[in-house]
């Protein structure tokens, strides 16, 4: 930050005070069980359906790169049709836009962080887990460190953080709060496992008018296990002598072990972390489904999308928009569309040619063109807007 006289003239740079302390305060590296998150997106439904509609959803939004900005870039010296080329179409010789960033959009959701390395021509994914930050006592990052070996200079990297209040070096996943659901959801979904693989009887206790020496129990147990198998369907008949008697360990059954309900209810938790509106997976019911969908747009979706645009924006110099014209949660209904825009015209606030381009057609050509690029003047039955002296009943013939 730089402190200026009132002539407008640099007389000294001026840094944050508190940076030598904040330097060393917060994790630079990734301490996220990322791994944990991994597992339970790979077997976990829920989870994986929400990470996959959040990352797919984010990486279909195309930019828009406008002119440059006022403030000067970290890449210097790059046109606007090569930043184009980087953000909507090919980032490397390597991969096309959507798989780039749906890489991207994987580590904001489990590290809650995303590292780009620019090389001067193309752009690279990193790996946010296995990123360090290199913090800065003068400034604010010295460099980035990848897998404990490679070095990274500040301006090579560029870092998009999700909101964190412990850091301000690196984000939270957004999973992270869903942690403790994710893993009740993993042990209702063992213990369900386990019951049906023991053939879905619960333990059984074997009773004994006397009492039996070790080895006979042993024996009575080893006995038991091998001819009465329940988990392989072979449930042999066996004949108790002696006054032993079998009585059941558990009383539960099935219908006990049913957490269908508990299961759906946590699950509905997991999708409110991510900022998925529960009812987007639920097929039964339709009467809202547009104005969820646009919430889940508008409260979810485009914050992370920006979040990224803004880092893009601010490294190469450029404005970064989105452009959300063929995204179809974010536009109106056709009728109401037809409508708004065609009062707009018949109205004199904008022109045809003006509409036909925010509705997607394409320009007119010939005489048709002029006439589309014309402001229209509304007129009424009692006079003309242009003239008001014309107008009205229509003169008399007396010829007729």
């Amino acid at each position: 930050m730089a402190w200026y006289n009132f002539k407008k003239e640099v007389v000294e740079e001026k840094l944050n005070p508190a940076q030598p302390h904040m330097a060393n305060v917060g994790n630079t590296g990734s301490n996220e069980p990322v791994y944990t998150y991994t597992q339970y997106y790979e077997q976990l439904e829920i989870v994986n359906r929400g990470v996959n509609m959040l990352v797919d959803d984010s990486a279909e939004i195309p930019t828009h790169v406008g002119d440059q900005t006022k403030e000067k870039g970290v890449q210097k010296g790059l046109k606007q049709a090569t930043v184009d080329r980087l953000i909507n179409r090919q980032p490397n010789p390597f991969q096309d836009i959507n798989t780039f960033k749906r890489n991207l959009m994987i580590d904001m959701l489990l590290d809650g962080n995303i590292f780009i390395y620019f090389d001067g021509a193309d752009m690279y994914h990193l790996p946010a887990n296995k990123v360090k930050i290199e913090t800065s006592s003068k400034t604010y990052v010295k460099g980035y460190t990848f897998n404990g070996e490679i070095k990274y200079k500040p301006s090579e990297i560029i870092h998009v953080k999700e909101n964190s209040f412990a850091s301000i070096y690196r984000g939270v996943p957004r999973l992270r709060p869903a942690l403790r659901t994710m893993q009740l959801l993993g042990s209702m979904r063992a213990f369900q496992d386990n019951f049906f693989k023991n053939g879905a009887v619960p333990g059984l206790v074997i009773k004994s008018p006397n009492t039996l020496s070790m080895k006979i129990k042993e024996r009575l147990l080893q006995s038991w296990s091998d001819r009465y198998r329940p988990d392989t369907g072979g449930r042999r008949p066996l004949i108790l002598d002696g006054g032993l008697e079998v009585d059941a360990l558990s009383k539960v059954n099935f219908r006990e072990l049913d957490f269908q309900n508990a299961i759906e209810a946590n699950e509905k938790i997991v999708l409110k972390a991510l900022g998925i509106p529960p009812i987007l997976m639920d097929s039964g019911n339709n009467a809202n489904i547009r104005p969820n969908m646009r919430l889940y747009y508008v409260e979810t979706v485009l914050p992370i999308v920006r979040k990224l645009n803004f880092a893009l924006e601010r490294y190469f110099g450029f404005h970064i928009t989105e452009d959300l014209k063929n995204t179809p949660a974010m536009q109106p209904e056709l009728k109401d569309q037809s409508d708004y825009y065609t009062s707009l015209v018949n109205g004199g606030i904008i022109t045809a040619a003006e509409a036909r381009e925010k509705l997607g057609f394409c320009e007119c050509e010939g005489e048709n063109k002029e006439r589309t690029e014309e402001i229209r003047i509304p007129a009424n039955i009692a006079g003309s807007a242009a003239n008001p002296s014309e107008g009205g009943r229509p003169p008399k013939d007396d010829d007729k």
